[in-house]
């Protein structure tokens, strides 16, 4: 398949591959292991051997010697592992300089499918066909690592959307796209998203800018403050108001979860409420 997310390799790496125990390949710019085929090959493996290393486009389509069929072709794409770096791409005939960081030679190379398990086996970073959070949480990847993979496009079609969670977090984690046919639902999702695809290379412009987010979740945050100094409260308010309140009289280093204590429990800072007073009647 062509675009696959592949190493790539120079001409000269390709070259030292020309014997039984490690026989590569080239058509083009693509580079075939085809050390397992030896044995399997109907001429005989001493025909691969003496282009070992080498470019076979021609012979393979060379008549007078062996033209060989499209099962043939197909058969070598099983063997696919990569392409040739810039450094060792032809410039004749139908060939595609492939750049070296992504593995792609253009835009549309970002829309062919990602073979998930030769993905997975060539560059060890993440498996799509399993959820990716555990994947990146326990991979232990050194940061350059990660970064070299993680701006390697890979295009998922096995399904809707790749496994993030792969449990009842999987929901809360997808962003379905509804837009309004109107300038304010166009300004808002350029505010918000859209220019991101905009401007995907601007390193600023996030998909959601933490500023904005903030100016814009002030006003919920308020009207949440306030409805905990209501009297007429639920059990669940009345304690949550019980817990704010020792914020601001008791600790007020601690206990700043205004809505639930979830992120004052993740970041340690969850206040422990004082036993109630037993009152003991005459």
């Amino acid at each position: 398949m062509p675009g696959k997310i592949l190493p790539t390799f120079t001409e000269a790496e390709v070259q030292s591959h020309n014997s039984k125990k490690s026989c590569y390949v080239i058509i083009d710019t693509k580079v075939y292991d085809v050390t397992e085929f030896l044995e399997g090959h109907p001429a005989g493996e001493d025909l691969i051997l003496e282009y070992g290393g080498k470019d076979v486009k021609d012979i393979m389509s060379d008549t007078s010697s062996h033209e060989h069929s499209d099962s043939a072709y197909d058969i070598l794409a099983e063997y696919h592992i990569g392409f040739l770096s810039n450094d060792g791409v032809k410039t004749n005939g139908n060939s595609r300089a492939v750049y070296e960081r992504t593995g792609m030679a253009d835009e549309a190379d970002l829309s062919v499918e990602t073979d998930y398990a030769s993905d997975y086996k060539t560059h060890k970073f993440i498996d799509l066909s399993k959820p990716m959070f555990p994947q990146i949480w326990f991979g232990g990847f050194s940061k350059e690592f990660y970064l070299e993979q993680v701006h390697r496009p890979r295009h998922y079609k096995g399904g809707e959307s790749a496994p993030l969670f792969g449990n009842f977090l999987e929901p809360l984690s997808k962003t379905p796209w509804w837009l309004p046919d109107n300038r304010v639902g166009i300004t808002l999702h350029f505010l918000l998203h859209g220019i991101h695809h905009y401007l995907p290379m601007d390193k600023y412009r996030l998909v959601m800018p933490p500023a904005l987010f903030t100016i814009l979740a002030l006003p919920f945050w308020k009207v949440a403050h306030a409805i905990l100094y209501f009297n007429c409260l639920p059990a669940y308010y009345k304690e949550l108001k019980k817990y704010h309140l020792q914020h601001h009289f008791a600790d007020f280093e601690n206990g700043f979860g205004v809505t639930s204590r979830f992120w004052d429990r993740v970041f340690g800072t969850e206040l422990e409420l004082p036993p109630p007073k037993i009152v003991k009647t005459q």
